[in-house]
């Protein structure tokens, strides 16, 4: 910026020649008046001069950015999502995603989605690589989850499972959240809606789609397998001492209803704690397969220790005689048992225990 000091040099020289042309008055006494003025005027006009170019950079900057954000925000596609709680505009190939569901987790992995949080304890083994990666950040669990973490993450998708459906209200305003799809009379079409979530979201249809078709061709083949046999069995639950019966319609449902093992007990309850039943029961009902769920073991209780289980009444059934009580992976049906690898690894199971 040029100083006033040498913008008014030419300019008193210039008005000196005029006075000392046309008027009476001598240019020398009013030279330091006329240099006041002058110097007034080009403070003033120079103070004008900065103000229009700071608010006129301003203006463009705010312009430019507005401008930005404005094709930024335009070119942000959305794809829409309606699940149990709400219908849900979710960005396309999201980048920040916090999963706080082991199912859905396993899903993402299986296209290569990253992640940014998850509830690391009590992670199932077959998901640790994500418990070491010190990138992802730790928000709990998966009944208690930290808000503030979550927040300060700065996620643009979560996804929640039924445990926290509670929390959809306060989730919901961080970033667009989506509950999980779960039905615990047809596992598999849950999945399917899942899956097809995911895949609009990510633009991962076909490799999803490819993914629940070995599932259903899996189930089929296993399910006729089951259906060939007479092997009755009863799906139990292990809690601090005490047991819960499964039957078809529960959480545990799929191994009567998608795979087609016997019921050795019809009409048992299907609400999430299951029917709960002694060890008299389970000798009266005498299955010939009896599978177990240890939830202590998969929340990090004491487990069932196998020889205070396997005591003389339950020892008179058929399936202890015949080798086949079965201890399930309890971290999988019980903590996560709704996506691609825990469905396949519990069929697996199955397929092995009614061979």
């Amino acid at each position: 910026m040029v100083k006033s000091a040498t913008l008014m040099k030419p300019i008193i020289l210039l008005m000196k020649k005029f006075f000392q042309k046309y008027s009476r008055f001598h240019f020398a006494s009013q030279s330091q008046t006329i240099k006041n003025y002058v110097t007034i005027i080009i403070s003033i006009k120079m103070k004008k001069i900065s103000l229009f170019i700071a608010v006129t950079t301003a203006l463009l900057f705010a312009s430019c950015k507005n401008e930005q954000n404005g094709t930024t925000n335009s070119n942000k596609e959305t794809v829409t999502i309606i699940h149990d709680l709400d219908t849900v505009a979710v960005p396309k190939n999201p980048q920040r995603i916090v999963v706080l569901d082991y199912s859905e987790l396993e899903d993402l992995d299986y296209i290569g989605a990253k992640v940014v949080g998850i509830p690391k304890s009590g992670i199932p083994s077959h998901l640790k690589k994500y418990e070491e990666d010190s990138s992802i950040e730790d928000l709990g669990n998966v009944v208690e989850i930290n808000i503030e973490k979550i927040n300060e993450l700065q996620p643009d998708l979560i996804i929640i499972g039924g445990r926290l459906r509670e929390s959809y209200p306060q989730l919901s305003k961080i970033a667009p959240t989506i509950l999980t799809e779960w039905d615990s009379k047809d596992h598999l079409k849950a999945l399917k809606k899942n899956l097809d979530d995911l895949g609009e979201i990510f633009n991962k249809k076909e490799e999803l789609n490819k993914a629940y078709n070995e599932i259903t061709t899996k189930a089929n083949r296993i399910k006729a397998e089951a259906e060939k046999s007479d092997k009755k069995a009863l799906v139990v639950m292990h809690n601090k001492g005490k047991m819960s019966a499964y039957g078809s319609g529960s959480r545990f449902g799929l191994i009567h209803d998608a795979l087609g093992v016997k019921e050795a007990v019809s009409n048992l309850g299907v609400h999430l704690h299951g029917s709960s039943v002694s060890n008299e029961f389970v000798m009266e009902k005498n299955p010939d397969i009896l599978f177990v769920v240890d939830r202590s073991d998969a929340i990090g209780d004491k487990g069932l220790n196998k020889n205070d289980f396997e005591n003389p009444l339950i020892k008179s059934t058929n399936a202890y005689k015949n080798g086949k009580i079965v201890y399930l992976n309890s971290s999988i049906w019980y903590l996560s048992g709704g996506g691609i690898t825990s469905i396949n690894m519990m069929m697996d199971e199955i397929e092995n225990a009614i061979k």
